[in-house]
Parts: C-alpha cells; sequence; structure tokens
C-alpha cells in the first residue's frame, strides 16, 4: 500500500490534534512539520517522530499533501503556496478570512485541478454519520451549539466561531439556495459578538433556526430535523441520533420500536423509534481518511473548498446583519 506523505503547517492546538491523528492511519504518512515557532515545530517533530523544516516551501518539496492549521488569517496564503506546488489541501475552517480570499482559493484549486477539503469536522461526526442510509429532506431546522467561555478564538464573532460548523451541516442537508436571512446577536464578554441567532429561508421553503454562544453555563451541540413523517434530533456531544418516523405498519420489522399509533385518515399508521448505530472511529480520523481517499482517487472531496466558500459566505452575511442592527 503505497502511504500519502502529508505535512502539518502549524502545529499548536489543533495542529498537534491533526500530527496525532495521522500517525494512527496507515494510508497516510506524517512526512514533517513546520511551525512558524521553530521550537515549537522541533518539539512537534520529535512527538511525531517525523522532520521539522524551517521553511514552509521545504515542507511542500517533500510531501504530497499538507493539513493547514495557521491563523485564519494565513490560510489563503499557505493554501495558496500547496496549490501553485500541485500539492493537495486540507485547510481548517473557516476556509479563509474573507470571502475574496476564499474565491481566490477555491479558484486556484479548480485551475491547478488540486482537491482542497475544508475541516468542517462536525460533516464527519458519527452522528451525522449513522443517518447516511435515511433520506433527509428537512423542511424546519432547529441547532443550538453552546459553549463556556474560552478566551481561545475571541478574536473572531461566534458565528465564525461555532455557528458556521451548523451553517454547513445545514447546507448541506437542504441543498438549496439561501433566500432571506434574519440575524441577531450581542457582544458579552469579548470585543466581538459572543451570542448569536439567526433564521435561515430557503428556495425549498426550508426554515432553520441556528443558535450559537460562548458565554453558556455548559455545553450543548444540538440540531432537529422536521420533515415530512420524520423527525431526527442529533446530539453532536454525545454522538447520539434518534428518529422518528411515521410508517405504515407493513414497513415495520421485528426489531423495529413502536411508540403510538395514528389513527386519523383511512389507514392506520404506526410511530416508530430508531436509534441507528454510528460508525466506529472519530470525527478527526473519518475527515482525514476522507480527504485522503479523495486525493487518491483524484474525486471532489466531501466538504470541498466550494462547500467551505458557501458556508463562509452565510456566515459573513449573518456578521453583516447583526453588525448593521447594532446601536452605533
Amino acid at each position: 500500500m503505497t502511504r500519502l506523505k502529508i505535512g502539518i503547517a502549524g502545529v499548536g492546538k489543533l495542529g498537534t490534534f491533526h500530527g496525532n491523528t495521522l500517525n494512527q492511519i496507515p494510508q497516510a504518512a506524517l512526512a514533517g512539520v513546520y511551525d512558524v515557532d521553530a521550537v515549537r515545530a522541533r518539539e512537534a517533530a520529535e512527538r511525531f517522530h517525523c522532520v521539522h523544516f524551517s521553511n514552509y516551501s521545504e515542507l511542500l518539496s517533500q510531501v504530497d499533501a499538507v493539513g493547514i492549521a495557521v491563523p485564519t488569517t494565513l490560510h489563503r496564503d499557505f493554501a495558496t503556496a500547496a496549490l501553485e506546488a500541485g500539492k493537495a489541501v486540507f485547510v481548517e475552517k473557516p476556509i479563509a478570512a474573507s470571502i475574496a480570499e476564499a474565491e481566490e482559493m477555491v479558484a486556484l484549486g479548480l485551475r491547478k485541478k488540486v482537491p482542497i477539503q475544508v475541516g468542517h469536522i462536525e460533516r464527519f461526526n458519527p452522528a451525522i454519520r449513522a443517518l447516511e442510509h435515511l433520506l433527509l429532506q428537512p423542511m424546519f431546522v432547529e441547532s443550538h451549539r453552546l459553549a463556556p467561555f474560552d478566551p481561545r478564538g475571541t478574536d473572531v464573532a461566534v458565528v465564525l466561531d461555532l455557528m458556521i460548523h451548523d451553517i454547513d451541516i445545514i447546507l448541506s442537508l437542504v441543498q438549496s439556495e439561501v433566500t432571506r436571512i434574519d440575524a441577531s446577536g450581542v457582544a458579552v464578554v469579548s470585543e466581538e459578538v459572543d451570542i448569536a441567532n439567526a433564521r435561515l429561508q430557503f428556495a425549498n421553503g426550508c426554515v432553520a433556526n441556528v443558535t450559537a454562544s460562548r458565554i453558556s453555563q455548559r455545553k450543548m451541540r444540538k440540531m432537529r430535523l422536521f420533515q415530512r413523517d420524520s423527525y431526527v434530533s442529533i446530539d453532536f456531544l454525545q454522538r447520539i441520533s434518534e428518529v422518528f418516523r411515521i410508517i405504515d405498519p407493513e414497513e415495520g420489522q421485528e426489531s423495529t420500536v413502536v411508540l403510538g399509533q395514528i389513527d386519523k385518515g383511512t389507514r392506520k399508521r404506526h410511530i416508530i423509534y430508531e436509534q441507528p448505530q454510528p460508525p466506529e472511529g472519530d470525527a478527526m480520523r473519518a475527515e482525514w481518511l476522507a480527504f485522503i481517499a479523495a486525493v487518491n482517487h483524484k474525486s471532489r472531496p466531501i466538504v470541498s473548498g466550494e462547500d467551505g466558500l458557501q458556508a463562509l459566505r452565510v456566515a459573513e452575511e449573518i456578521t453583516r446583519i447583526i453588525a448593521k442592527g447594532q446601536p452605533g
């Protein structure tokens, strides 16, 4: 088996997570790391049993692909250098610091025919992956992503820090154009918006109500999907999905849990409950495996650069609406 040679640019907290994960994937070979902090790069290389490079160009010359975990403001520069060198790019979310930079990255990737995957890790959460066998066509979505205050990440609004995870998931599920956005939010303990709510309306009639907060007393990462004859509850923290469906009696199996019966109309129907078995493995491992497969098969990544750009566009519009509505 040929192993994909991968380098990591940026070995802070998140880059270290990526390095640990890659070292446990047989299909990958962690070839080296680069960080502007030479001491940190050397320590990471010792931990991962790989080479530390004194400059980014040297790293690129020795790898097939690169994972970019530098600050968001540097995403465009690091990704551009990799794409120009013909190296596949896995870049953390958000894809870039601005829409213009993200568009530039996506266009370059398409021109060079080099894949870009964006690190929207929740797409690979076992709770989401457990639902892959279902036809999800939500018409109403409600999500809550709450976290206790942490000074890390407060240089950007909570929309780009936390809410963008749910924006990406919702866009991937609804598969329809956003036609209207209403949003509000306030800064409480930082200089940026710490709690925000957005209502997204889609061309197909779906509505999504999205809340994100980083000043909560406890963590919560939940999403609820409502569609014809189905209700799906997703708990990203517990990695559990629950499905409630209305079916005809003959559709049920021996293992089906029947919660009740609807007698209204000309036929009786059952309300059933399912808790799909989540796949093994954590989300970060799953997203790296998906990236490696996309590179090897020259296919579009599950979370492509275009997906990252679309999520950023919606997040930026939410941020703009919130700023416009604030006094002063």
